[in-house]
């Protein structure tokens, strides 16, 4: 495994998120720069891989690198981590795509 990919992997869900790693570092209780740390390789430990895997909604298996597919990883569970305001975004993002398909 390359030892930066499990920071890489927090990089591209924090962002498929819409939030910072600092976002996610206090939504989850760590401490600051908890997550930054993983930049300069290393992996979390079992407990923090297991919560981390559950907020992303992916496999530990996963954000470790040995899963090549996010096979885990989940649209509802992301849905439910959106704002009210972000779920109404995507509603009318999502209608207007479906009005375009049926040309109304």
């Amino acid at each position: 495994m390359d030892e930066k990919s499990f920071y890489l992997k927090l990089i591209h869900l924090s962002k498929a998120l819409g939030k910072s790693i600092n976002q996610i570092e206090r939504e989850l209780g760590y401490p600051r720069n908890a997550l930054h740390n993983y930049k300069y390789g290393g992996e979390p430990s079992g407990e923090r891989l297991v919560e981390l895997a559950q907020y992303f909604g992916v496999t530990p298996e996963y954000l470790l690198g040995k899963d090549k597919e996010s096979e885990g990883f989940s649209p509802t569970i992301l849905f439910t981590k959106l704002s009210e305001e972000q779920k109404m975004q995507m509603l009318l993002l999502c209608q207007k795509w479906i009005f375009s398909k049926i040309k109304l």
